[in-house]
């Protein structure tokens, strides 16, 4: 319906941490709307994924994945279309990987981030019923980074070797 403005890094209402949704919030118009317009802006953006913080709006909600390949990670798996509202994420092991993330708030550049390689992910979709998965690899990744943003947290913050954090096309070019 109408894509919103994204806000970006240095914005003060990125750093904040996000409310759950009450139960009785669940399957309302208010929240469809909102679901609408977030995959509306994710698709517009070309993003794999989008947090409710991301458009100011203070919110334990992510949407991430498509139906087909994303133009701005065309080597990646297709992740499965999702909404997650009130996430919980457990790692399933210690391992992690590093690889590189972009992110809507933090235009322009990437960096090589650590992430768990395995994960567990529990929430709600957006009528109230339960989301149980694993997840591994690129979904994992994606899935850790939007709810990252749900406490406050951009990937720049995760980034352990500076050498490797620049824009894009930099990167892309060397």
């Amino acid at each position: 319906m109408t894509v919103r403005e994204i806000l970006r890094m240095g914005d003060p209402r990125l750093l904040r941490q996000a409310p759950p949704l009450p139960a009785q919030d669940f399957d309302s118009d208010a929240l469809h709307l909102l679901i609408t317009d977030m995959l509306d802006t994710m698709r517009a953006a070309e993003g794999a994924g989008l947090a409710a913080p991301q458009i100011g709006v203070d919110l334990q909600l992510v949407i991430f994945g498509g139906h087909s390949a994303n133009p701005r990670y065309p080597d990646r798996p297709l992740v499965p279309y999702t909404v997650l509202l009130n996430p919980q994420i457990t790692p399933l092991d210690s391992a992690q990987e590093q690889d590189w993330e972009g992110c809507l708030s933090v235009p322009g550049l990437r960096a090589m981030v650590p992430r768990w390689s395995r994960i567990r992910y529990t929430g709600f979709d957006q009528y109230g019923d339960p989301i149980d998965r694993l997840a591994e690899g690129f979904h994992a990744r994606v899935v850790q980074h939007e709810c990252d943003h749900l406490n406050g947290v951009l990937y720049p913050m995760r980034v352990t070797d500076f050498s490797r954090f620049g824009f894009s096309d930099v990167l892309l070019a060397s």
